[in-house]
C-alpha cells in the first residue's frame, strides 16, 4: 500500500481550509465595521483646543519627502459610529509603503461646535496645519490625495472645492490648501438629497448646511459638493456593489453633474462588497483603492 506523507496531507488540508474560508466570506456588516481596529499612529497632532480637534499621523520610516494621503473617516458626521479607529489599519499599511497619512478627527454633529460651520472649519484647520508642518515632517504637498469614506468622502470633496466658496461665507478661506485628487468611498455628496441623508444616517442635513441668512441664502453653495462644482480635483468614486448606505447611484448622479461641469471623474463599483468593506484592508475593495491611491500619487 502506498504511504502518504503526513506533511503533504497537512499542506492539502491547509489549502482546502483557506479556500473554503475565502469562498464563504460575506460582505461586512455594521457590527464588523465597528469591530475594526488598527495600530496606533506615530503622532497625534492637535489643530485646535476641542477634544476632537486633532490628527493622527502615520509616518514612513524611510527617507522623505513623502507623498501624503489626507484620510477623512466616515460615521454619519457623528462619533457614535466611530470612524477614526476603523481607518487606522489603512493608515499603517500605507505608511509602511512610504506614504505619509494625515488622518483627521473632527467635531461631529453630536458634539459641541460640530455640524455647520464647525465640522467644516475643523477640516480646513487640519489641512492648514498639514501645510504649516509639511516641511518639518518632510511631506511633499505636490503629491497629495484626499481619501474619505461616507461622510468623510463628502468632507474630502468639500475640501477640494473650497476655492469656490464666496467671501461672504463664514467658511471662506483666501488660500485653502490645493487638493489635486480625491477618492470618495461610498460618498454622500448631495446635501440637497434630504431623503438619502436621512435614510443613511437618520440625520436632517440642516445640521450640515445651516439655515439661510442675509448674504448666505444658498446654504448648499458652501457645504454640498454637488453644488460646488467644478472642484478642479480629479475625482475617483468607489462603491461596493452591495452598498445600501450610499448606493452606487449616488456617485453616478454626482459624476454626471461633475463631468458636465468639466470635472474629471471615474466611477468604480466593486462586486460583492458593502459600504463597510470600503475601508477594510482585508476586503475586495482594498486592492482597487490601493491602486487608485498609488496612481493619484504617481507611485509605480
Amino acid at each position: 500500500m502506498m504511504r502518504i506523507d503526513r506533511r503533504l496531507i497537512v499542506a492539502l488540508l491547509t489549502v482546502l481550509v483557506s479556500f473554503s474560508s475565502q469562498a464563504i466570506a460575506v460582505p461586512m456588516r455594521l457590527q464588523d465595521y465597528l469591530a475594526l481596529a488598527g495600530p496606533p499612529p506615530d503622532a497625534r497632532i492637535a489643530y485646535g483646543p476641542a477634544q476632537s480637534q486633532f490628527v493622527e499621523l502615520f509616518r514612513p520610516t524611510g527617507a522623505g519627502p513623502y507623498p501624503v494621503v489626507v484620510l477623512i473617516h466616515g460615521g454619519c458626521w457623528a462619533h457614535k459610529y466611530g470612524g477614526l479607529t476603523q481607518v487606522a489599519a489603512m493608515g499603517r499599511t500605507l505608511a509602511n509603503e512610504g506614504i505619509a497619512v494625515w488622518s483627521i478627527e473632527y467635531r461631529g454633529v453630536d458634539e459641541d461646535g460640530g455640524g455647520f460651520p464647525g465640522t467644516y472649519e475643523d477640516i480646513a484647520a487640519a489641512l492648514d496645519t498639514l501645510r504649516d508642518q509639511s516641511s518639518a515632517l518632510d511631506i511633499d504637498l505636490t503629491r497629495l490625495v484626499a481619501v474619505g469614506h461616507s461622510a468623510g468622502a463628502q468632507l474630502a470633496q468639500w475640501a477640494a472645492a473650497q476655492a469656490r466658496i464666496s467671501p461672504a461665507s463664514p467658511l471662506y478661506a483666501a488660500t485653502p490648501l490645493p487638493i489635486p485628487a480625491v477618492i470618495g468611498l461610498g460618498t454622500l455628496p448631495d446635501l440637497h438629497d434630504t431623503r438619502s441623508i436621512e435614510r443613511a444616517c437618520g440625520l436632517n442635513p440642516i445640521a450640515l448646511t445651516g439655515t439661510p441668512q442675509a448674504g448666505r441664502q444658498d446654504v448648499l453653495a458652501d457645504t454640498s459638493p454637488t453644488a460646488m462644482l467644478p472642484s478642479g480635483a480629479r475625482t475617483v468614486l468607489i462603491n461596493g456593489e452591495l452598498d445600501t448606505v450610499a448606493p452606487p447611484d449616488l456617485a453616478a448622479r454626482y459624476a454626471a453633474l461633475a463631468r458636465g461641469a468639466g470635472n474629471d471623474v471615474l466611477i468604480i463599483v466593486v462586486p460583492d462588497a458593502s459600504h463597510y468593506d470600503e475601508v477594510s484592508v482585508n476586503s475586495p475593495v482594498w486592492p482597487v483603492l490601493h491602486a487608485e491611491i498609488r496612481k493619484a500619487l504617481n507611485i509605480r
